[in-house]
């Protein structure tokens, strides 16, 4: 199995825990309670709507298939704590 880096857009929500988009993989929407878990459901929703797209013989997202030769930069931000 090959792998591709996508990028992720992380927002904190009012209530507590992230969501994700990708610009990268069309319908990827992930939540979850912190930024690990945010990012791990997001890899697995991705995995699983490139797995839908072969299975049902639909194209793989063009932005995605793309990726699969080039590693793009990636810029984060993450949370630090503060006393």
């Amino acid at each position: 199995m090959s792998e591709v880096t996508i990028r992720l857009h992380m927002e904190p929500l009012e209530e507590g825990g992230y969501v994700a988009t990708s610009p990268d993989v069309p319908g990827l929407v992930a939540q979850g309670r912190s930024m690990t878990e945010t990012v791990e459901i997001a890899q697995g929703l991705a995995r699983k709507i490139v797995e839908s797209c072969v299975e049902h013989g639909d194209p793989i997202p063009l932005a995605l298939a793309n990726l699969a030769h080039t590693t793009p930069p990636v810029d984060l931000l993450i949370p630090v704590g503060m006393p």
